[in-house]
């Protein structure tokens, strides 16, 4: 979780700095898609589960 929030917050920063250059304004914009793609990828309530990084437990 503490990865997403840094994650968030460096395409934060790079949408600040792109308001004066264009190449950052793009780089931030694909990084936002990625995170938004991460968050689909990973589903809903995945971390409280049991579920785990390697999916649920057989048993």
């Amino acid at each position: 979780m503490i990865l997403w929030i840094l994650l968030l917050l460096l395409i934060l920063v790079v949408f600040g700095f792109g308001f004066t250059m264009q190449a950052l304004w793009w780089v931030a914009a694909v990084l936002l898609v990625l995170w938004i793609a991460g968050f689909a990828m990973r589903g809903r309530g995945g971390g409280g589960r049991g579920g785990g990084r390697y999916g649920r437990s057989r048993g």
